[in-house]
């Protein structure tokens, strides 16, 4: 049997995850009578709910081309968004072609950048896939037009840019090399992959040697490594040991489990042979970048380098007045434990416990990643408190402060535009392309610092009336772009303890935008809503009305209609807040609060920053 391993690149939503849907009900890896989900390769709540894919995960395919030759395709579905760009780097390191998937209106997008980036340093060979090619507004020839742009801009050499392209529709479950052809089966793309992407460039006769790229945790199995061997052969119990990048050996061992993937599963295996993506467990210690080997190989495998994170948050413990009454895990020791399994498998965030051993600084790659960390902790039970998002700054050869910068790209409506390029000068961006995209629409790209970016997107949607699409890409560290205006308004911030009364927001609706309403359960120090003015204001939500005998002249008193309230997701809250202001997260309620929830302790730490 034949073997290839491939990569599928896309931007979100272009359709990656439901083409994998059809490759497993074409290739005959699924029953003709089996009930499967829609995006399978998508299991993770998360994945389901945001409609994106979060973790790299590796399956395969065997497919029979009609002449008998049985060929095993290992596919690694990737992350489309750059946050998660971790993943797609060691992911690469493992395969030997990559299929570029673009969508037929839109093109090639930031993420396809990113990745395809990776893709080409390493001197992957990619197939080209325009997707969607049955959308009313497609622009194929444009957009392949931006793809071979691309590849010239990322320096492809001049076998990359000779690449195949194809046609296809996920959803319906056909490709073809005819850009104007709306049936058929994926056999092209079949054939394809295994015409144009070599054979894994492994070694079956030398010692064994095997990458980790992937970490796991199986309640069983304990940790579980995936990777590709290198080199060689792996049978069950075979004595191994594991070499960090520098060659020292971490942990010694056997390995006492093997698995591969066999469709959506992990099937064990007795032997597995080089140019396999295989996981291995048995080991306890050994991580990802460590080479996994034969006790006699004493070199390590190259592991590629990882980006450096650039945005971090604080996580805290909970110490509001309603701590511990929604979460079962409050203790600063769960949190620190559960930090530390999540730095261990995911190489792009970077862990630091503070000095009163109360909070920790997490590091990563943007506010999508880290906001995906604090709602799966959330659903596991935990309760925190988390602060605003700020930069990771750097010094360049001369000792000047760097902060990092972002691309950013933004579709929308030609109405809008003056008002998205005005917020973007106010942010410190600097437009770099505009242009019509068709469809009465108009791109603009901005080179961005990311400081300015915190907290722009709900404002952003607010300006262009929810039409509007903005993808975000890290550039590069540049010069300090020096102050940028934060939020202008102030907040409203209750001044006890107790339950909001309809009685009392009636009023204060006239002061601004509320975020509680009747009967929600308040502190002193929580913000309760938006002040309309600048400055923060203390107000008392919880006032009830008087019961007295006087009554209304018409016969009854007047209702009370209060507006619904503005409730915010998770991620909205987190770039809502200011330096002084936290986001209290619990298993029920997301809730916004100040940092210091006395009011005296807050006027003394403002003057303290004056001075």
């Amino acid at each position: 049997m034949s073997l290839r391993n491939i990569a599928i690149i896309a931007h979100v939503d272009h359709g990656k995850t439901t083409l994998v849907d059809q490759l497993f009900r074409q290739s005959g890896t699924f029953r003709e009578n089996q009930r499967i989900e829609e995006r399978a390769m998508d299991s993770n709540d998360l994945e389901k709910e945001r409609g994106i894919t979060i973790l790299a995960k590796p399956t395969s395919i065997e497919w029979d081309d009609g002449s008998g030759t049985l060929t095993r395709i290992n596919i690694v579905d990737t992350p489309g968004h750059a946050d998660f760009g971790g993943e797609v780097e060691r992911i690469l390191s493992m395969v030997d072609g990559v299929v570029l998937l673009v969508d037929s209106s839109e093109g090639a997008m930031p993420q396809t950048k990113f990745v395809t980036g990776k893709a080409l340093a390493l001197g992957l060979k990619p197939i080209v896939v325009v997707n969607k090619v049955d959308r009313p507004d497609e622009r194929i020839q444009e957009v392949l037009d931006e793809v071979f742009d691309l590849f010239v801009s990322l320096d492809a050499t001049d076998e990359q840019l000779d690449f195949p392209v194809l046609y296809a529709s996920g959803r319906n479950g056909y490709a073809s090399e005819d850009p104007a052809r709306r049936e058929g089966t994926l056999t092209p793309l079949f054939q394809k992959i295994v015409d144009h992407v070599p054979p894994p460039s492994a070694d079956p006769d030398g010692p064994f040697k095997f990458l980790v790229t992937l970490l796991d945790r199986d309640n069983f199995l304990g940790r579980i490594l995936t990777g590709m061997v290198y080199s060689g052969s792996v049978k069950t119990n075979m004595p191994i040991h594991a070499l960090d990048n520098d060659g020292n050996v971490v942990e010694t061992g056997r390995a006492s489990k093997i698995l591969t993937f066999r469709g959506l599963d992990r099937v064990p295996t007795d032997e597995a042979n080089a140019g396999d993506i295989i996981s291995i467990a048995g080991l306890t210690t050994a991580t990802v970048s460590n080479t996994i080997c034969d006790p006699a190989v004493s070199e390590p495998l190259h592991a590629q380098p990882i980006d450096p994170p650039t945005l971090s948050m604080r996580f805290a413990v909970n110490d509001s007045p309603m701590a511990g009454r929604e979460g079962s895990k409050v203790t600063s020791r769960m949190i620190r434990d559960r930090l530390a399994r999540e730095a261990e498998s995911n190489v792009a965030i970077k862990v630091t416990e503070s000095e009163d051993k109360d909070s920790f600084e997490v590091a990563g790659r943007g506010e999508l990643q880290l906001g995906v960390l604090i709602e799966t902790m959330r659903r596991e039970g935990f309760e925190l408190g988390i602060s605003r998002p700020r930069v990771l700054f750097g010094e360049d050869e001369a000792g000047k402060k760097t902060e990092p910068y972002e691309v950013v790209i933004i579709d929308v409506d030609e109405e809008y535009s003056g008002t998205v390029v005005e917020k973007m000068n106010l942010r410190k961006a600097e437009m770099t392309d505009m242009r019509p995209s068709g469809g009465g629409k108009t791109r603009i790209t901005f080179s961005a610092p990311s400081r300015g970016m915190i907290g722009y997107h709900g404002e952003f949607l607010s300006d262009t009336r929810g039409t509007g699409i903005m993808n975000r890409l890290f550039e590069k560290y540049g010069p300090h772009k020096g102050t940028i205006e934060g939020r202008k308004n102030g907040v409203l911030i209750s001044n006890g303890l107790g339950e909001a009364q309809g009685y009392a927001l009636g009023p204060l609706e006239e002061r601004g935008v509320l975020f509680v309403g009747h009967g929600e359960a308040l502190y002193e120090g929580m913000i309760i809503g938006e002040n309309a003015k600048t400055g923060d204001l203390e107000v008392n939500p919880m006032k009830a009305k008087q019961l007295t005998n006087f009554r209304a002249s018409g016969g009854k008193d007047d209702a009370i209609r209060l507006t619904p309230p503005k409730k915010m997701t998770l991620e909205q809250a987190i770039a809502y807040i200011d330096d002084d202001e936290m986001v209290e997260v619990t298993p029920k309620n997301i809730r916004l609060r100040k940092r210091y929830l006395d009011p005296n302790e807050r006027k003394r730490q403002s003057r303290s920053k004056a001075a």
